[in-house]
Order: structure tokens, then sequence, then C-alpha cells
């Protein structure tokens, strides 16, 4: 009896050890891969890795994006945060593509995705409506995209999104002195704040003014959130693409920010 007993233990510690190699050499792997992020203009990007690819926020060229072409890179996925004239506009996007727009959890592909609901305004959605964050982990590096957001986080909002590696923020609010409360993105102070709350390793401004936008288009330049970060934090990149290891991330927060 003791005999059996001895094997069975023996045997379940092997099996335990084998499971925890297992689990080990997929942390591993996920570390010693590579997420890259490019950036398709405005709040779109493809972000690939672990042989996934998502195309998050796919616009109409019209105001802001007028002189961007409308992403169509071939994706797997498609996030989407809101459905405004130049958000969330699908057309010409493969029809087989599954499009997630909504808030919950997900599991894609091994990958698990937050959908996390938001404001899209300080009017409690009464005039954008309902802005969807996405928080994901691809090859080893969390991932939020704060989408069209404009309201602060609440704390139940700051729960689910934790510590981000790389936070894609909106930066370009251009909040108006008569009207406060209709801006659709964070102005440059309310998105360093949001930095300063939400310490992320990586910051990546997106929803500005570019020289792809029409005369008609009321966000604001980069330059102003940048002059609130520090100077030694901010990197300007010479393009629109930036690959990230796990294993070689930044432990304080750094800005890169790129160019489409």
């Amino acid at each position: 009896m003791r005999r059996r007993q001895i094997l069975r233990l023996a045997q379940g510690g092997l099996i335990s050890a084998f499971t925890a190699g297992i689990v080990a050499d997929a942390a591993n792997s996920q570390t010693k891969s590579t997420l890259k992020l490019q950036w398709l203009g405005h709040m779109s990007f493809m972000a690939s890795g672990e042989g996934v690819r998502f195309l998050t926020h796919p616009f109409r060229p019209v105001g802001c994006t007028a002189k961007l072409p409308s992403p169509k890179a071939a994706s797997d996925y498609i996030l989407i945060s809101s459905r405004l004239l130049d958000e969330g506009y699908l057309d010409g996007l493969p029809k087989d593509r599954r499009v997630l727009s909504e808030p919950g959890s997900y599991n894609l592909k091994g990958i698990n995705l937050q959908g996390i609901s938001m404001d899209h305004d300080r009017l409690g959605g009464r005039r954008f409506g309902r802005n969807v964050a996405w928080k994901w982990k691809q090859a080893g590096i969390f991932i939020l995209h704060l989408g069209g957001a404009a309201a602060p986080i609440t704390p139940s909002q700051r729960i689910l999104m934790g510590r981000p590696d790389v936070l894609i923020l909106p930066i370009g609010g251009n909040v108006d002195s008569n009207d406060p409360m209709l801006a659709k993105v964070y102005s440059s102070a309310e998105a360093r704040a949001i930095v300063q709350e939400l310490n992320p390793r990586i910051v990546i401004p997106v929803a500005y003014l570019t020289d792809k936008a029409a005369a008609s288009c009321k966000l604001t330049e980069v330059d102003q959130f940048l002059d609130l970060m520090p100077k030694d934090t901010v990197q300007k990149m010479g393009g629109n693409i930036l690959e990230l290891r796990a294993d070689s991330l930044p432990q304080s927060t750094v800005v890169r920010v790129l160019k489409v």
C-alpha cells in the first residue's frame, strides 16, 4: 500500500514539474517574441505578434484624417472603440473579419482581450456616446488603447486597466474656453494626468493635429503634450513602426512619437 502511495506521489510530482515546464517555456517564448506596432494615422494601429494581427480603429478619410488612406491592412481581427463619422469605418475591409466593438472579455487565438466601457465625452456620453478602451497582452506585452476617450478614468476602470506596458493615448483635445465639456479626446493637460495615473512604461500619443488633416481639423499639435512631459523621456521616431520585446521594456515612463 505504501509503495503505491509513493508511486502516485512521484507521478504527481513529475506531472506537476512537466506542466510547470510547459508554462515556463510558453512564458519564455512570449518574452523572446516581438510586438510590432505600426501607426496608420489618427487612432489606427496594426499590432502584430504571436502570429496574430489586430487592426484597430479604421477610419474614414475626412476632417482630421482627410489626407490619409483608409486603413485596409490585412488583419485577423478588427478592434473599434466607437462608430462615428471618422471612427469605426469598416467599408472596404473584408466582411469575414471579426469586429470587436462591445465591452467584455474575449479570447482570440490564445490572446485575452478586455473591452472597457468609458464615456467618449465629458457629458456622460450624451454627445458622442460610449468609447471602448481595449486592453490585451501580445508577445508578453500589455497594451492599453484608450480609443477616443475624453472622460476621467473611474476607480473601477482603473482596476481593469492596471499598469500598461504600452499606453496608446489620444492627446489632441481642444477644450474650448466657452464650452470645455465638448472636447472629443483628452487635452494635453488631461492626457498628462492620465499618464501620471496609469504609470505606463511607454506612451504613444495619437489623435492630434498632423499635416494630413484638413484645415477644418480643430485638434491640437503633439508638441503641446510633449512640452508637459520630461524632456529626457521623449523621443520622436523617424517612422511609423515601433518594435518591442517584453524583456527590454523601460522601467519608467517614456514617450515615443511615431510619424505617419
